[in-house]
C-alpha cells in the first residue's frame, strides 16, 4: 500500500502538468482540467492499491481525469442544456488515448506555454498562469515570489483564464509566420521567471532556486520542441548564470560579488552545456538578446580568474547587445565592463552621464556601481553618497547589508 502510495506521488511529480495540458485540449477549459487532474489522481489512490499500477499511468490519467469531467458536466446538466451536449460531445470524441498521448503530448505542453503568453493577456498574468498551468507553483508559492497578497495573485489568474475563455485565445502553437512575434513573449516570460529566481528582486534571500529551475526546466521543453535562435541563446544563458549560484552567497547568505567568488564552486557541467548551446545559437541566426547575454556570461564562466577575464570581448559583446537593446541597463552594464578594461575614472565618466537622465535614478543598481568606481578613485565622500542612495532603493536584504558594509570600510578608523 505505502509502495503505490509512493507511486502516486512520484507519478504525480514526473506527470502532472503534462497530464494537465492534454486535459485542457481534450476539455477546453483550465478550471474544468485541474478539477479533472485532481480527481484523476485521487482515483489512483484509491484503484491502483488494488488493481494494480497500469501499465501506462499517463494515459490512464488522461482518460479518468477525461471522464470524471465528462460526469461533473452530466451533473450540471440539469441546469444547462448547454452543458448536456457539451458532455455528449466530449463521450462523442472516443480517442485511443495511448496513441495520442504519443503523438501529441509535447505539442500538448507547447500549446499550454503559448497559450498562457498570449499578447492578449497582461505580462504580470502571463507570468502568474505560466508559473501556475505550466510550472505547478501553487498560489501561494508564486505570490511570496512576487511580493503580492494570494488573493491578488489568485484574482490575476482567474481573470486570466477567464480573458482565454471569453477573447476565445485558440490553445495552439503559432503558426510559423506568427511565431517570432508569439515566441518572443514565451521567452520575456521565461527569463522574468528566472531572473527572479536568480537575483530576488526583494526579501530576506538572494535567490529562489524553486523559480530559476523552473525557468531552465521550461526552456529546455521550448528548446527540445522549438529549437530556434533565441531559445537556444536563452537556455544557454539561464545555465551560464545558474552555474554560479552556489558561489554567490556566502554559507550564511551574503552577497559575494563576481570578483571575490570561489571559482571551484562553479558547475562545470552547467557551463559546459551552456557554451554548447550558445555555439548553436549562434551559428542558427538570427543572433538576438538573450544568445548576446548569453556570449558575454561564457566570458566570466571562461576565465580562472578574476584577473583573467577577458573585458574587451565583453565590451564588445555589449557594443552589439546595444545595437538590438538601447536601453540605460544594458548601457550600465556596458559602463561597468569599460571600467575593468580601461580603469574606473571611463567606465564613472560613463555612468554619470546616464544619471543625468531620469531612467536610472531609482534603480539601486546603477548607484552602486557609481559608488564602487568612486571608492576604487578614493572620492570618499562620492562614494559615500552613493552607497546612501543605492541602500535607499534596495529592497533585498543580503543586497543591504553588503552596501552597509561597504559604508562601514569608508568611515575613518
Amino acid at each position: 500500500m505505502q509502495d503505490v502510495r509512493g507511486t502516486v506521488e512520484a507519478v504525480y511529480r514526473a506527470e502532472s502538468r503534462r497530464v494537465l495540458a492534454t486535459l485542457i485540449r481534450l476539455l477546453g477549459d483550465f478550471d474544468l482540467a485541474e478539477e479533472a487532474l485532481a480527481e484523476a489522481f485521487r482515483a489512483a489512490v484509491e484503484q491502483w492499491p488494488r488493481e494494480g499500477v497500469p501499465g501506462n499511468p499517463r494515459a490512464w490519467l488522461v482518460s479518468t481525469g477525461r471522464f470524471k469531467a465528462i460526469d461533473r458536466i452530466r451533473g450540471r446538466a440539469r441546469l444547462d442544456h448547454l452543458d448536456d451536449e457539451r458532455a455528449e460531445k466530449l463521450v462523442a470524441e472516443t480517442e485511443d488515448i495511448a496513441a495520442m498521448l504519443d503523438d501529441d503530448l509535447e505539442d500538448d505542453r507547447l500549446r499550454l506555454i503559448f497559450t498562457c503568453c498570449h499578447p492578449a493577456l497582461q505580462s504580470d498574468a502571463q507570468i502568474a498562469l505560466t508559473l501556475r498551468e505550466v510550472c505547478g507553483l501553487t498560489t501561494e508559492e508564486i505570490a511570496r515570489a512576487f511580493l503580492t497578497g494570494p488573493a491578488t495573485l489568485a484574482q490575476r489568474i482567474v481573470r486570466a483564464k477567464s480573458k482565454i475563455k471569453t477573447a476565445r485565445i485558440p490553445y495552439e502553437v503559432p503558426a510559423r509566420e506568427q511565431l517570432p512575434d508569439r515566441l518572443e513573449a514565451v521567452l520575456r516570460v521565461i527569463y522574468l521567471v528566472f531572473n527572479e529566481g536568480y537575483a530576488a528582486s526583494a526579501g530576506n534571500s538572494l535567490t529562489r532556486h524553486d523559480l530559476s529551475a523552473e525557468a531552465i526546466r521550461v526552456g529546455r521543453l521550448l528548446v527540445e520542441l522549438l529549437p530556434e535562435a533565441e531559445s537556444l541563446g536563452l537556455l544557454a544563458l539561464m545555465l551560464l548564470q545558474e552555474s554560479r549560484r552556489a558561489a554567490r552567497t556566502s554559507p550564511t547568505g551574503e552577497l559575494v560579488l563576481l570578483d571575490a567568488q570561489d571559482r571551484s564552486r562553479w558547475d562545470r557541467e552547467m557551463i559546459a552545456e551552456g557554451t554548447q548551446l550558445l555555439r548553436r545559437a549562434l551559428a542558427a541566426q538570427p543572433v538576438g538578446g538573450y544568445t548576446l547575454q548569453a556570449a558575454i556570461a561564457s566570458v566570466h564562466a571562461a576565465a580562472s580568474t578574476p584577473g583573467a577575464t577577458d573585458w574587451a570581448a565583453i565590451v564588445g559583446w555589449y557594443d552589439l547587445l546595444l545595437r538590438i537593446e538601447p536601453t540605460p541597463v544594458v548601457e550600465l552594464n556596458r559602463a561597468v565592463a569599460v571600467a575593468m578594461r580601461d580603469g574606473p575614472a571611463d567606465g564613472l565618466a560613463l555612468i554619470d552621464r546616464l544619471l543625468e537622465g531620469a531612467e536610472l535614478a531609482d534603480y539601486h543598481l546603477a548607484h552602486a556601481a557609481r559608488a564602487d568606481l568612486c571608492r576604487r578613485l578614493g572620492r570618499t565622500h562620492d562614494a559615500h553618497a552613493a552607497y546612501e542612495r543605492a541602500l535607499s532603493l534596495t529592497k533585498l536584504e543580503p543586497e543591504r547589508r553588503f552596501l552597509e558594509r561597504r559604508l562601514a570600510e569608508l568611515r575613518p578608523g
